[in-house]
């Protein structure tokens, strides 16, 4: 007999390809259920509800980014590409995550996920730029991290140690703290 979590770890997997599939609100319980080979009572056992099992599966990208972002703001301050490569190395590590919202941006309302990301980049600009910077600086860090968060969309099937010095740069290239990009 499967342990609860090896279950339930087995019912966040499922779910997150059928969200990824056929979006969130498209995918119900009994989808999952039935992919799994398991009733609906059991899969309830683990999960009280759709948005309870979304949740579970976007949570630790929230702990990560509010941790590293929190972490950040306490400590010394970090140099551009430090701090957009631990960003990069973040949002890379939870891309499954990312590709499964950006397909159903209805996930950002379920979750109130896109005030706490738009949070998350106004806190990134504070670090990267300090306070009060002017209207072409706030553009150009915004350019870095969204398109730094893009690639890890958009490459999701490159490794980390090939995507992440390219991608780094040309953030580092946007921001116009270093050479342009290459490669």
């Amino acid at each position: 007999m499967a342990r609860p979590s090896d279950t339930k770890a087995r019912i966040q997997a499922v779910a997150r390809e059928l969200f990824a599939e056929k979006g969130v609100q498209q995918t119900s319980l009994r989808d999952i259920a039935d992919r799994l080979g398991i009733t609906k009572p059991a899969l309830y056992y683990h999960f009280t509800s759709r948005e309870d099992l979304l949740l579970s599966i976007v949570q630790p990208l929230i702990d990560d980014v509010d941790a590293f972002l929190a972490d950040t703001e306490a400590n010394a301050p970090q140099s551009p590409r430090d701090l957009l490569q631990g960003y990069f190395d973040i949002t890379f590590r939870h891309r499954e995550v990312t590709v499964m919202v950006v397909r159903d941006l209805s996930t950002l309302a379920h979750l109130d996920l896109g005030s706490r990301m738009g949070n998350w980049r106004r806190r990134l600009i504070a670090l990267l730029l300090g306070p009060d910077p002017d209207l072409a600086a706030r553009a150009r860090a915004v350019v870095a991290i969204g398109g730094l968060s893009d690639c890890t969309v958009e490459f999701a099937d490159v490794p980390a140690a090939t995507l992440g010095p390219p991608a780094v740069a040309a953030a580092l290239a946007a921001l116009g703290s270093g050479p342009p990009a290459t490669g």
